[in-house]
């Protein structure tokens, strides 16, 4: 094939995978995968038809979760607890990562812990929980347990990633958690 035909090839493929690509990344802080949580109460963002859908709507599981961070993320804790609440299989790493986000932010520091221990539990190199527990730890007044999360980080991503600059800045400056 020639160069040209090449690229047009590759041009049109792209153009054509344009929205998987964009979701493939996971959004690198969390893994919002293209969810907006801009949908009203009872509905949820399907990234699949680009439109809000009703809750009741049978989702996959990975829709559901990436809208739940979505909600977490623009501070709806309680429908991002909801809409996890609707998952079949709520035992994943990302749902109790997400979980444990949304408590946490509700004041609910503890039991945010106990669902981010669950997922490290399951995916001990999911670098995201790690950031996210140690946080927790930082607004808890551990900054022994949050240091040894920034350590088991920069194992798994190095001191350049976004989860080790996040929580490295948690630690200096322990209000921001």
């Amino acid at each position: 094939m020639k160069p040209a035909a090449m690229f047009a090839a590759a041009f049109g493929l792209a153009l054509a995978l344009g929205p998987t690509l964009a979701l493939a990344d996971g959004g690198g802080g969390g893994g919002s995968g293209g969810a907006n949580a801009d949908c009203p109460r009872g509905e949820i963002w399907d990234q699949r038809s680009g439109r809000c859908v009703k809750q009741g709507s049978a989702l996959p599981d990975k829709v559901l979760r990436d809208y739940a961070y979505a909600l977490a993320k623009a501070e709806r804790y309680d429908e991002a607890l909801a809409t996890l609440d609707l998952l079949r299989n709520p035992n994943t790493p990302e749902a109790l990562n997400y979980r444990g986000y949304a408590t946490r932010k509700l004041g609910r520091l503890d039991e945010g812990i106990g669902y981010y221990l669950k997922s490290v539990a399951l995916a001990p190199r999911y670098a995201q929980v790690r950031e996210y527990l140690g946080e927790a730890y930082v607004t808890k007044g551990d900054m022994g347990s949050a240091k040894a999360q920034l350590r088991v980080i920069k194992g798994i991503c190095g001191t350049g990633c976004e989860q080790y600059k996040h929580l490295a800045d948690a630690i200096a400056t322990p209000a921001k958690s």
